[in-house]
């Protein structure tokens, strides 16, 4: 019978060696390969500890560095020695003999096989289980640093009354260590079976006993562990139930204790608890007893336990208590959720004010000056018009515009105004000749700032520019034009050495710069060329002779990107935007702390609620999440990013927010104070879009305070898509200066609409208050419709712009030809009780590759108007008195239509209207401006004659061509349509070309 520590024993076979020159050929190839590996390695390393170094943020990586290293080595270490200590135990509890069968003596065969290797066996296994584990381990920095740095919130759970924090810090580390168990005590328990019946402590087919004494009480002893760290589970799943999601009342995600929960499910676990506890004892007592008869009976009462009191019960309390009664049953627990979801998404706060959604005011001239004072109404649309700055500031082909530009504010002539800006940012896309001196070389950075009025356009339709050309010139006055970080700076630049940057180009030719930041890595260290040049793949680093004394590498130079990089613990907004403060040009970036452990606070998945139909066409905006499924969320950090140096500052925006005092506990020094940012700074910030999105989805529901109305869903509400495209997205929150009604004077405001679940009517409309620095900073103000009279919502009112049959013919001529049109941001305005809807009218086409304000939509209490300019709109709705053009003299140059008075019919009208649009495509083609701007004229004159002809039929009882009267339908009134306006001098054309 052979001993269980034996080895093969017999002669050996002596085979052939490799000759010398082949073993010290492969010698250095290994070492070779394995040199380069550990230096790839260690290139990774060394280049994030530059960066971050650089950037002066070198404490987040040390701090990040070395807390993934402490829980690597020791939850690594403890996953080692778990497993290594039960299988050196189960081999050491190993029988002497071995019995008489078989399968022992087909074991036998595998233990004289592994006898040699054991310790290298025994050494790998555990090592290979550590570096799992430690690794698994090393991804819970965020969870270890929270729990050990964790601040108390000041509020307690309405179940258990326990500080926030401990759901929200302690909980999800308590969990963690519970996992860690779980595996540790699963992987002991399999490596000790597997060692006991391989050495013969557990037999399957041989005679007699199964299981040697030693191995039974080794088993049961492990067994009773797992139980009761099942146990601590049932205990820590207590807890749990409070910030458990589940759906209910067709709320997505509803997280916290209902009836059945704290009147079935705790109590059950309450229960299993206990047993499992009794359980664990049973399996430790083994090691007196020697049997697994009371063990397995403890155990099987727990599973069965677990069936009946765990999942039987609560599905009958369910059944018989809570559905025959719900109402009654969960609205204690309805009214503790909305009041923490409320909290934990900062809209307990927001005012919901009763809003009758129509004017009561009878005379509607009066109402026309009250326009100008409500809201400064922006016609200029930042995500349209990005092609027309292309178009007309771009200058260069190395220069190009974000999609979607930004709406910021400036002082101008002592006034606040709405500005749409961008910046001239660097586009390789557009260098003549790519190459890699080039692109990384030559072409470093864009070059200025561009902003136009956000409330009017020129004459011509264009942006009314009020910082423009190159280098840039107007208001925003001296700064620092030179952009090196940006939106779509992607690609890493080497500046500051030998080879010459391209600033810019003009008459005069190229103007040349060299890098004088601070920003970026010094590549003078052979060492770091060498490691760039293994990070990025790109081996001209290492030799390249344009590379010298004062050459500095630039990368990671998107703003969100920085931001992410030197706190990755926040959650950062997809909009990033420019400001001109203090001479500089900075890109400022909101960041969120967000926990997914609130109690009792409906959770919501942040990659969902933040989409809209422009996240949809541009993934750059979308929300750069740390964790998608979140229950809180606070604005808590202002970053900025300086467009020259690359430099990163964070600042408290949030002096209230306990996650963001935990993460500043952790890294210490990283967050500048809130009394540091200066008042030119100030004066650019804004509340941030995401958190508006996350605000508005939350409050479709959560606008009612009362459980019987929640639970009767008769008050929800929805986002309505965006009325001015096909996509099927939400519509994009606005930014727009305003006066809400009960506000003295206009603010900067972020605004949108609601309606209805599963209609289009108007139920609310949305506003907070977004001037930073205010008293009033961050106020929700919801304006809430009657629910028993319907006010058109947004799709109802561009339904009635395109149906509208004048304003119809006049988009149909717009269309004419190769042009296009594309509909701007429709806007809302609260305005005497009633809503003015304002929405531009681009075109795109006749010789134009980019959209020109040309017409604009306005509608109110029922009356429409599509004109040339905002004021010619709101003149007509409110009937204010506006000048009627005069029908030019006919030259013969082109066809001038009969005066108005003759009384032509509407399609006589409009032929001449088609004939005079023809004519002035003609004139284009030709470049006859002259002709071209008459036949403009006369297409005005044709339409409003088309207009009159109309009104003339319909008070004669023309049914086949009047409009419905203003009783019928509110979009009755006749709109004035004018063809579009003048096209460009060919001076100012020949430049734009």
């Amino acid at each position: 019978m052979p001993d269980r520590g034996g080895g093969p024993t017999g002669p050996r076979i002596r085979v052939g060696r490799p000759s010398r020159r082949v073993r010290t050929l492969l010698t250095t190839l290994g070492v070779l390969a394995v040199l380069g590996m550990a230096f790839t390695m260690f290139a990774g390393f060394w280049t994030d500890w530059l960066w971050y170094r650089s950037v002066n943020y070198s404490s987040v990586f040390t701090t990040t560095l070395w807390t993934k290293i402490g829980l690597f080595s020791v939850f690594g270490l403890l996953m080692a020695l778990a497993v290594g200590f039960n299988i050196w135990l189960a081999h050491r509890l190993r029988p002497p003999l071995s019995a008489m069968s078989v399968e022992q003596q087909s074991l036998d065969r595998y233990r004289m096989g592994i006898a040699p290797y054991k310790r290298w066996l025994l050494f790998g296994i555990t090592a290979l289980v550590g570096l799992i584990a430690g690794a698994s381990a090393a991804g819970q920095w965020r969870t270890w640093l929270m729990w050990v740095n964790g601040v108390s919130f000041g509020q307690k759970d309405p179940q258990f009354h326990l500080d926030v924090s401990f759901f929200a810090f302690d909980l999800p580390w308590y969990r963690f260590l519970l996992g860690f168990g779980f595996a540790a005590t699963i992987l002991s328990l399999i490596a000790a079976a597997l060692t006991h019946y391989l050495y013969g402590g557990l037999r399957v087919t041989s005679p007699g006993a199964r299981a040697t004494a030693a191995a039974t009480g080794h088993l049961s002893v492990l067994l009773g562990i797992f139980v009761a760290l099942k146990a601590v589970a049932y205990w820590l799943d207590r807890y749990g139930l409070a910030v458990k999601s589940s759906d209910f009342k067709a709320t997505d995600n509803w997280t916290g204790l209902r009836y059945v929960d704290a009147n079935a499910y705790l109590p059950a676990k309450t229960i299993l608890f206990c047993i499992a506890v009794i359980c664990a004892l049973l399996f430790f007592a083994t090691l007196w007893r020697r049997t697994w008869q009371l063990p397995v009976i403890g155990f099987g009462l727990m599973v069965l336990s677990a069936i009946l009191i765990g999942g039987l019960y609560p599905a009958i309390v369910q059944k018989f208590q809570v559905q025959p009664n719900e109402q009654a049953k969960e609205a204690p627990y309805v009214e503790k959720n909305l009041k923490a979801t409320r909290e934990a998404y900062g809209i307990s706060g927001t005012q919901v004010t009763e809003y009758s959604g129509t004017s009561s005011t009878e005379d509607k001239t009066k109402l026309r000056d009250d326009v100008d004072a409500t809201a400064s109404i922006r016609v200029l649309d930042p995500n349209i018009v990005s092609p027309t700055f292309q178009q007309l500031q771009q200058m260069r082909k190395y220069y190009a515009f974000p999609t979607n530009l930004d709406v910021d504010r400036y002082t101008v002539d002592g006034a606040d105004q709405d500005t749409v800006i961008g910046l001239r940012e660097l586009n390789l896309a557009g260098v003549d000749k790519q190459n890699w001196i080039n692109n990384h070389f030559r072409y470093t950075h864009g070059y200025g700032v561009v902003a136009a009025k956000g409330t009017t356009a020129d004459s011509e339709g264009r942006p009314a520019f009020t910082e423009s050309d190159l280098p840039s010139q107007g208001v925003l006055g001296d700064y620092e034009q030179r952009i090196y970080y940006g939106e779509k700076t992607t690609s890493y630049s080497i500046v500051g050495g030998p080879q010459k940057e391209i600033d810019y180009s003009d008459d005069d030719g190229e103007k040349t710069t060299s890098y004088t930041g601070k920003s970026g890595v010094n590549l003078s260290n052979p060492l770091n060329r060498a490691a760039y040049a293994v990070s990025f793949g790109e081996p001209q680093i290492l030799y390249s002779g344009a590379i010298g004394d004062g050459s500095r590498i630039l990368y990671n130079r998107t703003p969100k990107e920085r931001v992410e990089a030197v706190a990755p613990w926040l959650t950062i907004d997809g909009d990033a935007y420019p400001a001109v403060v203090d001479g500089k040009i900075q890109w400022i970036v909101d960041a969120y702390t967000t926990t997914n452990g609130y109690p009792y606070a409906s959770r919501t998945t942040l990659g969902d609620t933040t989409a809209d139909s422009l996240t949809a066409t541009n993934d750059n905006r979308a929300v750069v999440a740390q964790q998608n499924q979140v229950n809180y969320i606070r604005n808590s950090v202002k970053a900025t990013v300086d467009a020259y140096t690359g430099e990163v500052k964070l600042y408290q925006w949030d002096t209230e927010d306990p996650v963001l005092k935990t993460w500043m506990k952790a890294f210490p020094g990283t967050v500048k104070a809130k009394s540091t940012i200066s008042d030119a700074l100030m004066a650019h910030l804004r509340y941030p879009q995401d958190l508006f999105k996350v605000q508005r989805e939350l409050l479709t529901r959560y606008h009612v305070k009362d459980a019987t109305t929640f639970l009767s869903g008769s008050e929800v509400w929805q986002v309505p898509d965006d009325p001015t495209n096909k996509s099927g997205d939400a519509v994009p929150p606005y930014y727009l200066s305003m006066k809400m009604p009960d506000q003295k004077a206009q603010a900067f405001s972020l605004t949108t609409t609601f309606t209805p679940n599963g209609r289009d009517n108007l139920s609310a409309f949305m506003a907070v208050d977004s001037e930073a620095g205010t008293p009033d900073y961050g106020k929700i103000r919801v304006l809430k419709l009657p629910t028993s009279t319907t006010v058109d919502g947004p799709k109802q009112v561009q339904s009635q712009f395109n149906s509208e049959q004048a304003i119809a013919e006049s988009i149909r001529l717009l269309r004419g030809g190769d042009s296009e049109v594309e509909y701007g941001n429709l806007l809302t305005v609260p305005l005497d009780g009633g809503l003015l809807y304002v929405e531009p009218v681009y075109v795109r086409g006749g010789g134009l590759q980019y959209p020109l304000l040309r017409k604009v939509l306005v509608t109110y209490g029922g009356n429409t108007a599509f004109e040339d300019t905002l004021d010619q709109a709101l003149d007509k709705v409110f009937g204010a008195t506006a000048t009627t053009p005069t029908p030019p003299e006919d030259d013969g140059g082109t066809t001038t239509p009969p005066p108005a008075s003759e009384n032509p019919t509407v399609q006589e009208a409009l032929d001449d209207a088609q004939k005079a649009f023809t004519a002035g495509q003609e004139a284009l083609k030709k470049g006859d401006w002259e002709a071209y701007g008459k036949a403009q004229d006369d297409l005005e004159a044709a339409l409003k004659r088309a207009e009159d002809a109309q009104a003339a039929a319909g008070k004669n009882g023309d049914k086949a061509t009047s409009s419905p009267s203003p009783a019928a339908s509110p979009s009755a009134s006749p709109s004035k349509s004018a063809g579009p306006t003048a096209s460009p001098s060919p001076t100012k054309a020949a430049a734009d070309g």
